[in-house]
């Protein structure tokens, strides 16, 4: 099974008598209740699919991120994770000081001792992670109108997750999906990242990426924070659960990932390679325009349809989690089937079915 991003799957342990002792710290301390955004990210931090990370990003790292694409120990890490706070919670915070960070009914997640904290340029951050500072991208929008304009970091101790009652059974973390792929000794699995409801085009290209590579497969898709607009995932998941009756039998996982997505493009491609690389799939599908959140406002999109996977295949060898790239799958009416666009002979009749109408067909 490939290795974690890191070589080591990120865990942490506390026993009772520790979580006794932060529990009774955290009552004594400040407390710093957490976006959905910052809850998705410690999530994902706590349970190792943000592996190598331990906690939010430094200053260093953060710039190294910006600059270079990867951590001052020189993994590969695309997007900067930050714990953003207002101002006058960091006018009252000393450093080496403890805060609980808690979600909005008070629940407490985690313990954090500050290290370090600064106020971040923000075009800076634009720039690099979404290569525009057109606030009409919903990522940028969300960075310069949502979140906070300091940065901070230290220990993190996480103690417990959020409670979900939703789907349980399909929550799985990155080291219970890969215990389930070696206990069914799954060696070559293929991940499948999606925001959206699967459709046919969808079912074929998966089936077909199995087929070329001999390999199982996981439909992954995030639950998290998406782009605005989105199908609910309570619709999603009824959709998934279809689909995966029409797949050969004990061939494929379908496991849900409290993910945020920044909607990043060629950026957060390569963070979702990571990310599944995390989870133990050794290959990834990146398919036409992989995280985009559209167009602008005068209609051109942010990113190139193929920008994605050009920008993953500059970091391939390093990565080791195996790109398969597609083309959009679109319906030959000549042959009755789909495939992939550059398959297609000129004179073929083709249709497409696009996210939106797909999207105003479900509702």
């Amino acid at each position: 099974m490939i290795d974690p991003h890191g070589n080591t799957l990120v865990s942490f342990h506390l026993s009772k008598g520790e979580l006794q002792e932060y529990s009774e710290l955290s009552n004594t301390i400040s407390s710093l209740t957490l976006s959905l955004k910052q809850q998705c990210d410690l999530e994902m931090i706590s349970n190792g699919a943000f592996s190598p990370l331990l906690t939010f990003n430094n200053q260093k790292d953060y710039e190294e991120i910006l600059l270079n694409n990867k951590l001052l120990n020189g993994a590969i890490w695309p997007i900067p994770i930050v714990l953003d706070v207002p101002d006058n919670f960091l006018k009252a915070l000393d450093k080496n000081e403890h805060i609980s960070l808690r979600n909005a009914e008070g629940f407490l997640l985690a313990i954090l001792k500050v290290k370090e904290f600064w106020s971040p340029n923000k075009k800076d951050e634009a720039n690099s992670v979404f290569k525009t500072i057109d606030q009409n991208h919903p990522g940028v929008d969300y960075l310069f109108n949502h979140t906070n304009s300091n940065y901070i970091s230290g220990e993190l101790v996480p103690i417990q997750s959020n409670k979900y009652f939703d789907f349980t059974h399909l929550r799985k973390s990155p080291q219970e999906i890969r215990d389930l792929f070696r206990s069914n000794h799954w060696k070559d699995v293929i991940a499948f990242q999606t925001r959206n409801p699967m459709h046919r085009a969808h079912f074929e290209l998966t089936r077909l990426a199995m087929e070329q590579h001999n390999a199982k497969l996981l439909i992954h898709p995030v639950i998290g924070i998406s782009k605005p607009g989105d199908i609910d995932h309570f619709t999603r998941v009824k959709c998934y659960q279809h689909i995966i009756k029409y797949y050969p039998e004990d061939s494929v996982e379908l496991s849900l990932i409290n993910l945020a997505m920044r909607m990043a493009g060629p950026k957060e491609a390569l963070w979702h390679a990571i990310i599944r690389k995390n989870y133990g799939c050794n290959h990834i599908i990146i398919g036409r325009d992989h995280a985009g959140p559209g167009v602008d406002a005068e209609g051109r999109p942010y990113y190139q349809p193929y920008d994605a996977q050009e920008f993953i295949s500059q970091y391939q060898e390093e990565l080791e989690i195996k790109m398969i790239p597609f083309q959009e799958m679109v319906f030959t009416k000549n042959k009755k089937t789909f495939l992939p666009l550059d398959e297609i002979k000129k004179d073929e009749q083709i249709e497409r079915l696009s996210g939106t109408q797909f999207k105003e067909l479900l509702k």
